[in-house]
């Protein structure tokens, strides 16, 4: 067997291998490409027959040069960079670095502390599309709420009679009128037909006239006027903004229907769906972070380690804290603690559980969080045991103390 450090960059990557004692085989720097990646099986090569004798040590878990690694055989380990640089500290107490030494470094890790470390996934393309799509759907979102925070931020400079008018930027209605009226002459001059009409063509079909009149009512109250060109500019960067959040709502709309196709395709669609809470965009971004893999979380624990969602315990002396975990996948804790949010309106259990964490003094994000790792640990058996979600099975061996909260 033999060890081998991968310190990857943009264009080009240092490999090192050292045997199982810790002495140097070879080094050298490849290309990134197919160039590359064939210099590093010819260099494997030239030690072991087998791919499954090659462990490789890498920073990231993405990328096209790391699919390749994964498709020949080898362990590939991915070292979290903090952990990386820990390690480095062990050994070189001077500060130095260099990218021939973090591929030394890398080679020694996997060598010695491998068990302490996760391998790259060996989750299929399918579901590596849909997490792709969803994270990109999610990063939709969180952009049209940056841009919207934009637009606002420019209205109360100097259109506060349009904040009056929308409590919700992102609206079809604020949309539909604002980028007819981006002023605040403009908005007052707005007749009911022709607010009416916008409205119709942003979607709105129930409550036309009474919307119609409440924003025009909004539109027409006196505020303080800017100066007209001042008035223009920002009526002239408040179009393009609207343009962008329409554009951005546009694409969010195709996405979540491509996202419901690519996951109803799946194997594993019927179990996350049947999960409280879970319909296809949140259900879609849950399975797309924690994989298919049906290998790679040993129990439920690694799994909710791995989520972020259980607890992280510091214990010093006759001191112990338990606190949450904050070095952790982002995109899946929020997808997590969203999921024990909307779970509470569709699962009668999880609101008795989360019920029971306020009654013992949690307060509301603590109360969700220990829902969602309570659901991480129910969805991890239904995938053990290949069965769809079941109320009574998941919280009926709480029922005796659900019922004694609730009393």
């Amino acid at each position: 067997m033999i060890f081998v450090g991968n310190d990857w960059a943009e264009a080009h990557h240092d490999v090192w291998l050292m045997d199982e004692v810790g002495d140097r085989l070879a080094y050298r720097r490849l290309s990134e490409g197919i160039e590359g990646v064939s210099g590093f099986h010819e260099l494997v090569g030239g030690f072991v027959s087998d791919p499954a004798d090659v462990v490789v040590g890498i920073e990231t878990d993405r990328g096209l040069w790391v699919h390749a690694l994964v498709a020949a055989g080898y362990q590939v380990y991915v070292i979290n960079p903090l952990a990386a640089s820990r390690y480095r500290d062990r050994h070189h107490l001077s500060g130095a670095k260099s990218d021939r030494a973090d591929a030394k470094m890398l080679a020694d890790l996997v060598r010695t502390d491998r068990h302490l470390h996760r391998q790259v996934a060996g989750d299929t393309p399918h579901v590596e599309g849909i997490k792709v799509v969803a994270r990109t759907h999610q990063t939709m979102v969180w952009e049209k709420r940056r841009q919207t925070n934009r637009l606002r931020s420019a209205l109360r400079e100097y259109y506060p009679a349009a904040l009056e008018a929308f409590n919700d930027l992102a609206h079809h209605d604020a949309i539909a009128v604002l980028a007819v009226a981006p002023t605040p002459t403009m908005g007052s001059r707005l007749t009911k037909p022709q607010i009416r009409a916008a409205l119709k063509r942003g979607g709105r079909q129930r409550n036309l006239d009474r919307r119609t009149v409440e924003i025009q009512t909004a539109l027409r109250v006196p505020h303080i006027a800017p100066a007209h060109q001042l008035a223009d500019g920002f009526g002239t960067a408040a179009t393009a903004i609207l343009a962008v959040i329409a554009t951005i709502d546009t694409q969010i709309s195709e996405l979540e229907k491509t996202i419901a196709d690519a996951l109803h395709a799946h194997p594993d669609a019927a179990i996350y769906l049947s999960m409280p809470g879970l319909a296809d965009v949140l259900g879609a971004r849950i399975l797309g972070e924690f994989g298919d893999d049906p290998n790679r979380y040993a129990n439920a624990k690694s799994r909710r380690n791995y989520a972020g969602t259980s607890p992280l315990t510091k214990a010093s002396g006759t001191t112990k804290t338990v606190i949450a975990r904050y070095i952790r996948n982002d995109r899946l804790y929020d997808a997590t603690v969203r999921w024990a949010f909307t779970s509470l309106t569709s699962s009668a259990g999880s609101r008795a559980f989360y019920d029971e964490q306020r009654a013992k003094g949690s307060h509301h994000a603590q109360a969700l969080r220990t829902l969602a790792n309570r659901l991480v640990g129910i969805l991890h058996g239904c995938l053990k045991h290949r069965v769809n979600y079941d109320e009574h099975t998941a919280w009926a061996h709480r029922q005796p103390a659900i019922e004694t909260i609730a009393a």
